[in-house]
């Protein structure tokens, strides 16, 4: 069973492949997008995030996720030498690393389902469990960054996540904490991960240092990554060809 809806203003598919699959439950991870939406969404002026920024909420009455979503992002910050910034201009923008938060955890509500096989997918970021319905690897593409109906790499996953940083839906969106502009030195990064959330932020982070971003990708451990340059050319890490 598969669903497509829109939530965070993106596209949002839910692909069950198992026979006692049950819309109910794609359902339920579709609402859990909207509460987390509905939280951290900087566009919406009556979120938690918004209230922060307008200092209509202090800090010891942030909700408990909001207290959790904070200490990941600061967690990242650090792991990341600081590239990973949710602060811009005086506002707090934790979006970066939301939306891989929320895959995962859409995917940990399917798991407590049963569901051993499915992907759950908000604009190109995926959490692959399990096969598919033929009992193969999910297929996923990369988009062409020059070109979003064009795919330029298929990759086969199982039992990880994958998420792509770039100039796809809304350019500028991320900023490069070092110059203080928004981060335009490459058109795009895929990151391939443990999971969607790992990919997620550290895809986020290496978009932001540009062409190096690639090499820090090479030096994590668990991770493979492939960047998109400005001339088109790409670069890849050594292990990326083990998922093409």
């Amino acid at each position: 069973m598969k669903k497509t809806t829109t939530v965070m203003g993106m596209p949002s598919t839910i692909n069950l492949a198992q026979g006692n699959a049950k819309e109910e439950d794609i359902n339920e991870v579709f609402s859990y997008f909207h509460y987390i939406d509905n939280k951290f969404s900087t566009y919406k002026k009556d979120s938690e995030i918004s209230r922060i920024n307008r200092r209509e909420i202090r800090k010891e009455e942030w909700s408990r996720e909001m207290e959790k979503i904070m200490s990941l992002c600061e967690k990242t910050k650090k792991e990341t030498e600081g590239y990973f910034d949710i602060n811009i201009k005086g506002l707090m923008d934790p979006s970066g690393l939301v939306k891989g938060y929320a895959i995962l955890e859409g995917a940990k509500i399917l798991r407590k389902r049963g569901y051993k096989n499915f992907f759950v997918e908000i604009a190109g970021d995926i959490q692959a469990d399990g096969f598919s319905k033929k009992g193969e690897k999910w297929k996923i593409g990369i988009q062409n960054p020059f070109d979003s109906r064009q795919v330029i790499k298929i990759v086969q996953l199982s039992n990880m996540g994958i998420a792509t940083s770039g100039t796809y839906i809304r350019a500028g969106h991320i900023n490069n904490p070092k110059s203080g502009k928004p981060a335009d030195e490459i058109a795009a990064i895929t990151v391939i991960g443990p999971d969607v959330y790992e990919a997620d932020r550290f895809a986020t982070a290496a978009f932001a240092m540009g062409e190096k971003g690639i090499n820090f990708i090479e030096n994590l451990n668990g991770f493979e990554g492939y960047m998109v340059k400005k001339n088109k050319k790409a670069v890849m890490t050594r292990g990326f060809h083990n998922y093409l």
